[in-house]
């Protein structure tokens, strides 16, 4: 994997207001049967040019944070709280609003590009389409700069590709094509939902250099939606583990791999396939499964899943709280390392393996 984490990425200068703050924030779709609750109280800062990733199993709130942030949600999706880009409140906002800024303040480059682009239009036109809404650029000079993008994302032969249409380009330049299309007017933020996803290792590393030039060049901050803690460790400031649409841990991406807390980060790192020295051993797994999202239970949710479990894990929600200070970052950014667990694992505490099937009863169905 490609060096990608520096310390020459611009920063907030100590005290500034965050580029975006997320606090409280709870997102649930209520049905005719059940109300599914895949967001329930995820707090965040992000400063400029930091990178935050948001890790977790499927299933755990990352994308649905993802899109609640960027207002993307379906009308009868009920948001809580609060997300504040620069200071200004997004939720609740008007939708013609929240149009203004999305591509311009606020961009995403989704998950799978294929679904994303549309196949009629050729690449330079759909680029075009953001620069010309957001920047009232014409069509010839919406071209040129599509032009510039695509070779700025490391696109071969700009002038050729700008013409051509997403089927006849590789899934490693539609991906590249898509972060084209989220810069083109240098967003503040900019939202990566799972950018490497099926791409070979040698393209991944492509990805991920265009995100850190970006960050480095333009001080864009980035929110990095992702399962390959590999990706995490290369490209990450800080870490935010998400359970069951809830906080489980939060922390400097060196202090996290170093002395994970909370057992279901240290489930997640034990599962990571190291290079050398595995032999045939079977890879450690966190049994059971992510709990059904349709209660709010006054517990801790990764309880039915975790050895050092007791009776207050199963009875009281814990708290979201520090448990190390950190040396982090001297910028003004929140670096405490906290954890929602009742039990946290000291930074030096060695993990007892938790054999497969060991999970309780209940958990085969996921309940």
């Amino acid at each position: 994997m490609t060096e990608t984490l520096t310390p020459s990425a611009p920063r907030s200068a100590p005290g500034d207001e965050p580029v975006l703050s997320v606090r409280d924030l709870t997102v649930a779709f209520p049905s005719e049967h059940r109300t599914v609750h895949a967001v329930d109280g995820v707090s965040f800062d992000l400063a400029r040019g930091e990178v935050l990733a948001l890790v977790g199993e499927s299933g755990c709130g990352k994308s649905v944070t993802s899109m609640a942030t960027m207002g993307l949600l379906p009308p009868t999706a009920r948001i809580g709280g609060s997300i504040r880009l620069h200071g200004r409140e997004l939720v609740g906002a008007p939708e013609k609003e929240l149009q203004k800024i999305r591509g311009k303040d606020l961009a995403m480059i989704f998950q799978e590009p294929m679904t994303s682009l549309n196949p009629v239009l050729t690449i330079g036109r759909q680029i075009g389409e953001v620069l010309r809404r957001h920047q009232g650029l014409g069509r010839k000079e919406a071209k040129a700069r599509a032009v510039e993008l695509l070779a700025l994302v490391g696109i071969p032969a700009p002038h050729r590709r700008v013409d051509e249409y997403p089927h006849q380009l590789s899934g490693g330049m539609r991906q590249r094509v898509m972060i084209a299309i989220a810069v083109a007017c240098d967003p503040s933020v900019l939202i990566a939902d799972e950018p490497t996803t099926a791409l070979d290792v040698t393209v991944q590393a492509g990805i991920l250099e265009v995100l850190q030039s970006l960050r480095e060049r333009l001080g864009t901050a980035i929110v990095l939606v992702t399962h390959d803690l590999g990706v995490v460790a290369d490209a990450a400031d800080r870490v935010l583990v998400m359970y069951a649409g809830r906080p489980a841990e939060q922390a400097p991406v060196h202090d996290l791999f170093a002395g994970a807390r909370h057992p279901y980060t240290r489930g997640l790192l034990g599962a990571v396939l190291r290079p050398g020295g595995e032999g045939k051993r079977r890879l450690p797994e966190i049994p059971g499964l992510v709990p059904n999202l349709d209660t709010r239970p006054d517990a801790c949710t990764f309880a039915p899943r975790c050895a050092r479990a007791d009776d207050t894990c199963a009875g009281k929600r814990p708290g979201f709280a520090s448990v190390a200070p950190s040396k982090g970052l001297s910028d003004g950014t929140d670096t405490l390392h906290r954890a929602a667990c009742w039990h946290p694992f000291a930074a030096d505490e060695t993990s007892t393996p938790v054999p497969a099937g060991a999970a309780r009863p209940d958990q085969e169905t996921g309940q």
